[in-house]
């Protein structure tokens, strides 16, 4: 497994350095996107911390949800709400490339760390907002977070309405146990962040650039166009191709498989039943067209069903599945691929210290350069561990002016015992 302490080489992105006051998901894995290709990611907390800092699992104040989305940035913790913490994060600023920042629309504003207020200090600095539903429009003051993202933009309805009953009723509707909105979003930021970045080198002038949740989730979606559509649609043709009707089979051994390709669907249909070796299926009226292949469609998936378990284990499948252009996974945990030979030869988990003698694994980032090293570096910090640091480094503060911010409450931390 890879050390994420012991990689070495600069990423494509040394050089630049990015202010992230963002917390919890959004914004973090977006900073830490670009801290894994090598910018200079400076978080800045609050004193009471990120939230996911008293998320569980933990150890020794150390939580691994914090962990993943902020491993190998340095971390300053100071008290935006007093003056004296705008004045540190404003003079911090003239000297970053990249600011990032989710608060609500409005907030930064309120702070004096709006988009005008750092451009007057740093015009060359791209200033990113991750927001809800936008800064303008009638839902800008609404809260905002995944859950609430994915079922305000039709995710959360979709995916219930997939897995109705033969009769068209929805059994539940549930919420994903995954953020998407947050995630899709942070990888949109990013993208956004380096494209400001680019047009930087050009004009020799940053800009602000602003992703919302909202907007993203609809981009992001691959059936909106189908969802939008009001005309007609052949009988002939699967709707927005339906991955969610591919199969899911399980073989002797008890190992479950995924082919992608839908079995009602034109050519897809054929080799479905060439791999089963059932060449009388395709007389069959039932199957005849795609129209009467989907009214059939669960007698279909019991076919493949009873073939599968005639099949020794996965390996089985997968060999009759290519044999016949078919793709197929396994349906694996996370801890399987975790420990796959796959992950243990691409690198794509890293172990990171957990600050407390032992260490931890988290997903290490997924890019592989020509030239440039990118993915995770050094280790998770305590909340302000390093205050002294990059106050010293960056804005040439002596011992006496930094112990003075921290006497008068400006600068906090919780430092490992």
């Amino acid at each position: 497994m890879v050390d994420a302490t012991a990689v070495g080489g600069a990423g494509p992105l040394q050089g630049v350095r990015v202010l992230d006051l963002t917390r919890v998901l959004s914004g973090p894995h977006a900073a830490r996107m670009l801290s894994d290709m090598g910018a200079d990611v400076i978080k800045v907390e609050p004193p009471a911390g990120d939230l996911t800092r008293f998320s569980n699992p933990r150890i020794g104040g150390m939580a691994s949800y914090f962990v993943q989305q902020n491993v190998g940035k340095r971390n300053v913790s100071l008290d935006m709400t007093k003056p004296a913490g705008v004045a540190l994060l404003l003079d911090l600023a003239r000297y970053c490339d990249v600011l990032i920042e989710n608060f609500r629309p409005g907030v930064m504003d309120r702070m004096g760390l709006g988009h005008a207020a750092v451009a007057a200090v740093n015009p060359r600095l791209v200033y990113a907002s991750i927001t809800g539903y936008g800064s303008a429009g009638p839902w800008r003051n609404r809260r905002a977070y995944a859950s609430v993202i994915g079922a305000e933009t039709g995710f959360t309805k979709a995916q219930g309405d997939a897995h109705a009953d033969s009769d068209g009723s929805v059994v539940a509707h549930l919420n994903d146990p995954h953020s998407h909105g947050d995630l899709y979003t942070s990888i949109e930021a990013a993208s956004a962040i380096l494209a400001a970045l680019y047009r930087r080198e050009h004009t020799g002038v940053g800009q602000r650039v602003e992703v919302s949740m909202a907007q993203t989730m609809l981009y992001v979606n691959e059936h909106v166009h189908d969802h939008l559509w009001d005309g007609e649609v052949s009988a002939d043709w699967i709707r927005s191709f339906q991955p969610g009707d591919y199969p899911v089979l399980t073989a002797a051994n008890g190992e479950s498989i995924v082919i992608s390709g839908h079995p009602a669907e034109r050519g897809t249909f054929d080799r479905f039943v060439e791999m089963m070796g059932s060449p009388e299926l395709l007389d069959d009226p039932r199957f005849a067209s795609v129209g009467t292949r989907l009214e059939h469609l669960d007698e279909i998936v019991s076919l493949l069903r009873v073939w599968a378990m005639t099949c020794a284990d996965a390996d089985v499948i997968e060999a009759a599945a290519e044999v016949h252009g078919l793709a197929m996974g396994v349906l694996r945990s996370v801890r399987d691929i975790a420990d796959s030979d796959w992950a243990a030869e691409t690198g794509a988990i890293v172990s990171v210290p957990d600050r407390s003698g032992g260490r931890m694994r988290v997903p290490n980032a997924p890019w592989v350069f020509g030239e440039g090293t990118p993915g995770v570096r050094g280790e998770p910090r305590f909340r302000g561990e390093d205050n002294v640091e990059v106050l010293r480094e960056l804005l040439g503060l002596d011992d006496a002016a930094i112990a003075e911010l921290a006497a008068d409450g400006v600068l906090s931390s919780r430092l490992p015992r």
